[in-house]
């Protein structure tokens, strides 16, 4: 019968019958069954042992006589407390009758007295097994089984599921079976679903197997089926993400070789275990880490299970705004807020995976792509982070958003910035395949131009938002402290240093060395680094020489010491570096776009 389902998958999507036939075998099956079953009946019987006997103390928790001692223990301990505030006030005062604290002692040693008695008879007499709530006691252990079933279920297809997708495009490479399967007259959907959908279908096994017990326990702790149904979509969509990351980043990481798993599966694993280290001991919401929050499943989870994380049970999620929307305030927003990121951006990393699948040497994501991407991250930054600032105007929360972008930038740097060859076939050969094109549109939107102008788009897409959420800030911006025109020229300031960055970068990929990914990576890293780390070593600080900072990585560390004049003159220098190096950028573009006989003619 399983033959029969597989060979009519075949006929749909051919790739996913091909991974279905290597990999559903009678050995991998048991295994994947038989581990499920063995660590469901495992989580069982750990919480099992705890089930009350006839040793069962009057002290424990579902002892419903213990309740009753509970309320006289407490009733004994304020009296105790009551007592001890007495005398403490009494000795402080000169009193007339000597034998009031002696007394006051005399009581508080008897309540005392009395308070140790009833300690010791509750842990030394057991509790009536009549007396004992079963019926909160099942509730609980169904929901420590769900609860410790839903945290497997997330690291194991997160994790797993992403080491086998990155494990099998690895072997494909080597083994060269991936260049027959680009040629093939699958479309790229067909395949790379086929390659989501079967490659960890025995994980996929191994979790519907667990799912029946999952489901009857969350039922039996009363948790609402809507909650267990949105923690299932929720956990798709997670997985539909990160699976099409690990698809994406297998592309274009060949380099790694097998490293290339344990890399991207490792990235996965930190990621989760930060993101519910944040979730479990930090609540705060309305912030630039809020939508990296999103990509891991653990917040709406422990808003749906909120005792999922004992450590930290009242989140401030409920609270959560984007552009003053509260989101947080319905169960069925949040829920559908989470699935609307993860579904926008799987879409755009699908987009990127069906330029990168047929040809391995194109960029990541084309001129127009990223102008969308940044686009769509100011929206995501600035409608959950907006919410959250105070009426003192916090700055902190502006520097958070610009760096989030400085980074973002900078990876789009490398993404966009095409090699070589390709630029000097598009300077050699733009005139015949672009006649009905503009240079400036060539450059905005062309696949093979260098990619500076490119640059200058996304750093504009990025900076305007933040400039215009700076000038309609109130007047007590930053308590006073620190003038909007100074944020601005900071912000300007990190825009000019990445163009240099940019063209840096572009300079470096122009090279004839086969390494020059890793020249242009290193390159940007020692200029932004090392200025800093050299002004740090020397003892310059931002605040007594304020003009060198200006030139470093970091210039809003020193914008609040400089002169509006000094700011003014680090632009105008920073610009004309960018000036110069565009004016080098277009000599070599030059030079590369020359023919061969003219080369030679030079003598070049």
């Amino acid at each position: 019968m399983l033959l029969n389902v597989i060979d009519r998958v075949g006929e749909l999507n051919p790739q996913l019958f091909r991974e279905l036939k290597g990999r559903l075998k009678g050995f991998n099956l048991i295994i994947s069954m038989g581990s499920s079953l063995l660590l469901q009946l495992i989580v069982f019987l750990f919480q099992l042992r705890e089930f009350p006997d006839e040793n069962y103390y009057l002290n424990a928790s579902y002892c419903t006589l213990g309740k009753v001692y509970e309320q006289q223990e407490q009733a004994l301990y304020k009296q105790q407390n009551l007592l001890s505030q007495k005398i403490s006030n009494y000795q402080q005062i000169n009193l007339t009758d000597p034998s009031i604290i002696p007394n006051l002692q005399a009581q508080l040693n008897q309540v005392e007295s009395e308070l140790n008695n009833l300690r010791s008879y509750l842990s030394k007499n057991l509790c009536p097994l009549d007396r004992i709530d079963w019926q909160l006691w099942w509730r609980d252990h169904w929901e420590y089984t769900f609860l410790t079933l839903s945290v497997v279920l997330i690291f194991s297809l997160l994790v797993g599921g992403t080491y086998l997708l990155i494990s099998d495009l690895a072997k494909e490479e080597q083994r060269g079976t991936l260049n027959f399967i680009r040629l093939s007259p699958q479309t790229e959907t067909s395949i790379l679903t086929g390659k989501i959908l079967g490659v960890p279908s025995l994980i996929y096994l191994f979790v519907f197997t667990a799912i029946p017990l999952h489901f009857w326990a969350g039922h039996s702790a009363n948790i609402a089926i809507s909650y267990i149904f949105s923690y299932y979509a929720i956990l798709a969509a997670s997985c539909a993400f990160f699976y099409s990351a690990a698809l994406i980043f297998g592309l274009v990481s060949r380099w790694f070789s097998s490293f290339q798993p344990w890399l991207g599966s490792g990235a996965v694993l930190i990621f989760l275990l930060m993101t519910m280290t944040i979730v479990s001991s930090y609540g705060e919401f309305n912030n630039p880490l809020t939508w990296i929050r999103f990509f891991a499943p653990w917040d709406i989870t422990n808003y749906l299970f909120p005792n999922l994380f004992r450590s930290y049970q009242d989140s401030s999620i409920n609270k959560l705004e984007f552009f003053f929307l509260p989101i947080g305030k319905s169960f069925i927003t949040l829920v559908s807020f989470h699935l609307v990121n993860y579904g926008i951006c799987t879409y755009g990393i699908w987009q990127a995976m069906k330029r990168c699948f047929r040809n391995a040497d194109s960029t990541i994501l084309s001129k127009g792509q990223s102008y969308l991407f940044v686009g769509f991250a100011q929206i995501m930054f600035l409608g959950l982070t907006i919410p959250g600032v105070d009426d003192k105007y916090d700055v902190g929360m502006i520097f958070l958003t610009s760096f989030f972008n400085f980074v973002l930038v900078l990876a789009l740097t490398i993404i966009l910035s095409p090699h070589r060859q390709t630029i000097q076939d598009w300077a050699r050969y733009r005139h015949q395949n672009h006649r009905n094109k503009s240079l400036l549109q060539d450059l905005v939107f062309g696949e093979k131009s260098p990619a500076i102008v490119a640059i200058a788009i996304n750093l504009l897409i990025a900076i305007i938002p933040t400039m215009i959420w700076i000038v309609f800030s109130p007047d007590n911006f930053y308590n006073g402290n620190m003038d909007k025109s100074k944020v601005i020229l900071a912000m300007v300031l990190a825009l000019s240093l990445m163009l240099i960055y940019a063209t840096i970068a572009q300079l470096m990929l122009l090279m004839k060395n086969p390494k020059r990914y890793v020249w242009a990576v290193g390159t940007i890293g020692v200029a932004m680094f090392l200025p800093s780390i050299m002004l740090s070593i020397l003892g310059i600080t931002p605040y007594k020489n304020p003009t060198l900072w200006l030139f470093s990585t970091f210039p809003w560390a020193a914008i609040e010491y400089a002169q509006i004049t000094t700011i003014f003159m680090a632009l105008l220098a920073d610009f004309t570096v960018v000036a110069l190096l565009n004016f080098q950028l277009n000599r070599k573009i030059g030079i590369l776009g020359e023919s061969a006989t003219k080369v030679l003619l030079a003598g070049r």
